[in-house]
């Protein structure tokens, strides 16, 4: 299940009024809770690479790179690329903006390119994509296919491939927003209802990251509530218990 943003708004409300040390908008903390969600996202990869250094336990639960494994594959999806061949001289596929679920997608990281669903492409830089084809022993098959990516495009050999190219790929989280109607008295009452910009535009959308971040997401929130309210206090000790909360994952 996603982190309840209301949950995650009332908490930090209520830290920042308990002594009346300010109030932040709705406007404010939907910028602040996306920013914070994609710092704790992007932050993911970072720990992973570290962790894949380091001999994991074997014990259910504790093995801490199928953990991160675990929070990274909310974020997972895959879809078809597009073929251009707008330039014929200069023909490539597009990433998907659709995902397989229908659903609309910002591209975050590539994973596996596949072709007709069966064939893994090798990915290449530059340098070997333009030569590969001047020797047979090298020069790319239907069984064997390169690609080249750059520029958020996929240049794909053989040429004959024109279609039928699977991306798995991580996406970007989604802005998060604490969706509210306004009461007969101006009061902010939260709406539940899932954003949609036809049916609910006053709809709200969910934290997307693992519950077990919740505690991490309200303290980084309040790092920067402290900021916009000009209460260094706040700043201090929401930082001292972010840090508390990193030395306990890495120790």
């Amino acid at each position: 299940m996603a982190i309840n943003v209301n949950t995650v708004y009332q908490t930090v409300l209520l830290v920042l009024n308990k002594e009346q040390r300010g109030y932040m908008t709705p406007a404010e903390f939907n910028k602040i809770g996306t920013q914070v969600q994609l710092e704790i996202f992007e932050k993911y990869f970072e720990d992973l690479n570290q962790q894949l250094r380091v001999q994991q336990t074997d014990t259910d639960y504790a093995d801490r790179v199928a953990n991160l494994d675990e929070k990274i594959s909310i974020f997972k999806t895959f879809g078809d690329a597009v073929y251009d061949d707008t330039t014929p001289t200069n023909t490539y596929f597009t990433l998907p903006t659709d995902d397989a679920y229908g659903a609309a997608v910002s591209f975050y990281r590539l994973g596996t390119v596949t072709y007709d669903n069966e064939v893994e492409l090798q990915r290449l830089q530059r340098g070997e994509f333009t030569y590969i084809d001047r020797s047979p022993i090298t020069k790319p098959t239907t069984d064997w296919p390169v690609y080249l990516y750059e520029n958020q495009k996929l240049f794909v050999k053989p040429k004959t491939i024109i279609s039928n190219i699977q991306v798995d790929y991580i996406r970007k989280p989604n802005d998060v927003v604490w969706g509210f109607t306004t009461g007969n008295l101006g009061q902010y009452i939260y709406n539940k209802n899932e954003y949609d910009a036809t049916n609910q535009p006053n709809g709200s959308v969910q934290f997307e990251l693992h519950e077990s971040e919740q505690t991490e997401l309200i303290l980084k929130i309040l790092i920067y509530a402290g900021i916009v309210i000009r209460d260094p206090q706040i700043v201090q000790i929401a930082a001292q218990q972010v840090q508390a909360e990193e030395i306990n994952k890495k120790s």
